[in-house]
């Protein structure tokens, strides 16, 4: 088999691998929480610890790959990433599972920055089309099956095997791109804005930090109140930083062209609303309502399976429509899916989910294929792997954001920490489901304000070359 095939399979397997973490993991929280004797701020990190790596290390990979030759950073990331899912798997406190969620994101920053750039380095133009659908089949096949697998994994094994199942994968396919893989050139030109990278990460850190922690310090406390001021200078020398370097680590100047930016808002806006719920919706499957983790993961299967079937038809007509009305829809199916959600009463079944799991998962295919089309569409191709690249780090933060953001709302609404006992008594429940209701409308408002600046901000005239 040629080498490009080869290429093309370990992309894919380490692709399906880090993006089905992002998914598989909501499924076994509330198991993690009772063998580990988690506290909800450690539930908050197992997922905001890998989007906080992801978010803060894609840009920098990128430029470390252009430096040191693709296939050598995509190999090290494949070590991290399967050395890190081992340890995941063997954790025995919160400490050591969130740090070694961070590690697992480390690494799949290396993997993801290099491996559309694996693909178009193997792939003639004429042939990259194919390549890249097959690539993006994967990417919507992980997102679709994270939560089935990940609930089957937790009741059949344990928790544990979510990540362990990481290793055997990560070893077949780095003895098979270090064997097939063709070098890639290396660009010693190419530079890591070390400065950037930095105090974009760290400005990161703080805003995630003081979210997390603002209920139980008290966001007029002294601790509080430093952490969101530090978070905010430092993303203001972030921005000085960038504009005055060569090549720096986020390119400012693509945010003039008002698509561009529409685009980062709308990464943003679906990750920091339904991505970021799903935690909150498992932990009401599971501790309100009972179910087990696979029985849960069965009960996602209308948003994944409606994601995945809408994707590629989003993705053929945007070629044929304007990709501002399927952003657009997407955002407005999800806000009033979100919507449709709330309003639970403690009698309530998981049905009441249902026309929301709907209407969402029509609204995340909508999105995906055109969001990437308006990231990329609006820059020369020479630049297409950076607008990649930034559309990829705000969908992480938003994630890591908004599993913050709403968690603090839900805390501020609770009469006590959440844990193991809030589900104790019918009156704790009864809590969180009020509390929900109120993280699904706040949901929605992003979702609705991510549809709002889709419509007003992209534009068919600022897509280069055939009209979009």
């Amino acid at each position: 088999m040629a080498a490009k095939w080869w290429t093309l399979i370990v992309v894919c397997l380490a692709v399906f691998m880090l993006l089905v973490d992002v998914t598989i993991v909501n499924v076994a929280l509330p198991s993690i929480q009772r063998a580990l004797g988690s506290s909800f701020e450690d539930l908050q990190w197992v997922v905001d610890a890998y989007a906080l790596a992801l978010a803060a290390l894609l840009l920098a990979s990128g430029s470390l790959a252009d430096l040191l030759g693709r296939k050598r950073v995509f190999v090290v990331g494949l070590v991290i990433f399967s050395t890190a899912s081992l340890l995941c798997g063997l954790a025995g406190s919160p400490v050591m599972l969130n740090a070694a969620r961070g590690l697992q994101g480390a690494g799949g920053a290396m993997m993801f920055a290099t491996s559309l750039a694996l693909i178009a380095q193997e792939f003639e133009p004429h042939e990259r089309g194919t390549a890249l659908g097959i690539w993006g089949a994967t990417t919507g096949f992980a997102v679709a099956v994270g939560p089935l697998i990940g609930g089957a994994l937790t009741d059949g094994l344990g928790w544990e095997w979510i990540f362990l199942v990481n290793v055997p994968v990560g070893i077949v396919t780095i003895a098979i791109t270090l064997m097939r893989v063709p070098a890639s050139e290396r660009d010693p030109s190419a530079r890591i804005d070390w400065a950037g990278l930095v105090t974009f990460s760290s400005a990161l850190s703080f805003l995630v930090y003081a979210l997390i922690r603002g209920n139980d310090d008290g966001w007029s406390s002294a601790k509080i109140v430093s952490l969101l001021t530090t978070a905010v200078l430092l993303l203001v020398i972030f921005v000085t930083i960038e504009l005055r370097r060569d090549q720096p680590m986020l390119d400012l100047r693509l945010f003039r062209v008002p698509t561009f930016t529409g685009a980062q808002i709308v990464a943003f806006s679906i990750h920091a609303s339904l991505f970021s719920m799903f935690l909150y919706i498992t932990l009401y499957m599971q501790d309100v309502l009972g179910y087990s983790p696979l029985e849960s993961g069965l009960r996602f299967l209308p948003v994944s399976v409606l994601s995945f079937v809408a994707a590629p038809l989003a993705g053929k007509l945007a070629e044929r429509y304007s990709v501002k009305f399927f952003l657009t829809a997407g955002l407005t199916l999800v806000g009033t899916g979100l919507l449709l959600m709330s309003g639970i009463t403690p009698s309530d079944g998981w049905t009441t989910l249902l026309a929301g799991f709907i209407l969402g998962g029509i609204g995340i295919g909508f999105i995906n294929p055109p969001l990437a089309t308006a990231a990329i569409g609006v820059v020369e191709p020479r630049r297409s792997g950076a607008a990649s690249g930034i559309n990829s780090t705000f969908r992480q933060v938003g994630t890591a954001v908004g599993i913050a953001g709403l968690g603090a709302i839900l805390q501020a609404k609770l009469p006590h920490n959440l844990g193991p006992a809030t589900f104790a008594s019918a009156a704790g429940r009864n809590a969180y489901i009020d509390a929900f209701n109120v993280l699904l409308k706040v949901g929605a408002a992003v979702a609705y304000t991510g549809a709002a600046s889709a419509l007003v901000l992209i534009r068919r005239r600022d897509f280069v070359g055939a009209a979009a």
